[in-house]
């Protein structure tokens, strides 16, 4: 990869903006300020915003406008807008474009069929090219398909991978199993699961590989019937053909690959490796793989987001994985006030989750203060595990090498 890449789908408010200028502010004056001094528009960039979705109404929101002129004004940077999302929504980029013209892209390749290609963009933008084929790409999926657009993004993502002759993969955990449910017949929407099959058929063909993956307790949690068959695979009546539910350790496991991994709502980040960049935290045990930063960004019970990223950290971090867990925005008030349930409730509240897992190998937990600032609130006094982090902290845990790593970038997944 040769730049940081950033993929916002869902609503992007002026508190998320900010604390990504913030960290790249840190990058550009702090850490690495020679891609400033040496750095002309035309030349490549530094890190690249592609932006689909509802992510998009943020370039015409006037405070949201404020930061993103902040962000432009670093050379480096560019805003790649997905065409066909902007014209969905009416959304023009006229404006910024006239002040930022190299940096705010709103046309896309075209595709194999003669089609504009935002997720092409995407692909290219993000590929290993140093590394030799077969190469691989992975969508990690969290959300359900219809009610969420993100489902979809995913498999434009692969089938831009796969036209690009990469082998894909797809990970759901969560209620991203369901987008693999048998019998899905939508009249006014692409049928996911078909598009699903025609992504694995369309791979065999091409003699690439197709992974996908699910959370087996995800699963039956949600009432998909499965058997065992005594050798670690899971089988369901309920499922495509294309599915394999696993234990959530298979889907960790495939992180323990250098290929980049996207989501709805994350960063593939270069770790750049010249001296003297110090790393985080000398306590930090350095691993052979890409390192991955959770950000928790909702408040805890109303949806099982909060505690489906505590539980998949902790698996990542059992796999041998750098795993950095930041509760950040609205994901504070997991750490806010002494969470109990009654006796004889099955909900675990998310503090009993951390301290019971706070102390395992490899995983750390994060507090960013300017979000308990911004709401007036302050952290539960117990949780020593969880430290307070500021802005440098924010970015040093993205752009700071961990130790002596060979992994040539860092994920970043917004739960």
């Amino acid at each position: 990869m040769n730049a940081h890449c950033f993929l916002l789908s869902g609503p992007v408010h002026v508190e998320r903006l900010s604390w990504i200028e913030e960290s790249l502010k840190f990058y550009f004056v702090q850490l690495f300020p020679e891609t400033l001094t040496h750095q002309k528009v035309s030349e490549s960039p530094v890190s690249v915003f592609f932006l689909t979705g509802d992510a998009l109404f943020s370039l015409e929101d006037p405070e949201c406008l404020q930061v993103w002129n902040i962000i432009l004004s670093f050379a480096p940077v560019r805003v790649h807008c997905d065409r066909q999302e902007l014209d969905l929504r009416g959304i023009r980029t006229e404006p910024l474009k006239m002040k930022y013209p190299d940096q705010v892209i709103d046309t896309c390749s075209l595709d194999d069929t003669g089609k504009p290609s935002f997720w092409k963009d995407l692909a290219a933008a993000t590929r290993q090219t140093k590394h030799p084929q077969p190469e691989t790409m992975g969508w990690f999926q969290t959300e359900s398909p219809y009610m969420h657009r993100s489902a979809w993004y995913g498999l434009c993502f692969l089938t831009a991978a796969i036209g690009e002759r990469i082998s894909a993969e797809l990970y759901a955990y969560l209620d991203g199993f369901h987008i693999g449910h048998q019998g899905q017949h939508p009249t006014d929407a692409e049928n996911i699961g078909e598009t699903v099959l025609a992504l694995h058929d369309r791979a065999v063909a091409a003699r690439l590989d197709f992974l996908a993956l699910a959370c087996g307790h995800c699963a039956t949690a949600r009432g998909y019937s499965t058997w065992d068959d005594g050798k670690g695979s899971m089988i369901s009546t309920c499922t495509i053909r294309a599915f394999r539910i696993r234990d959530i350790s298979r889907i960790t496991g495939r992180f323990l690959q250098p290929h980049v991994i996207l989501a709805g709502d994350c960063a593939s980040l270069q770790i750049r490796k010249q001296s003297p960049v110090p790393a985080f935290d000398h306590r930090e045990k350095a691993g052979r793989f890409p390192p991955v930063t959770i950000l928790v960004t909702r408040r805890p019970y109303s949806t099982e987001l909060a505690a489906g990223a505590v539980s998949f950290a902790a698996s990542c971090a059992h796999a041998g994985i750098l795993t950095r867990v930041i509760f950040i925005e609205d994901g504070i008030y997991c750490l806010t006030g002494n969470h109990r349930t009654p006796s004889g409730d099955l909900v675990c509240p998310v503090q009993d989750m951390i301290n019971l897992v706070a102390g395992s190998e490899n995983l750390h937990f994060f507090a960013f203060t300017p979000s308990f600032q911004k709401r007036g609130i302050t952290k539960e006094k117990n949780l020593n595990a969880v430290l307070d982090i500021g802005y440098p902290g924010l970015g040093k845990i993205f752009f700071y090498p961990p130790g002596n790593s060979p992994a040539d970038h860092h994920r970043v997944l917004f739960f």
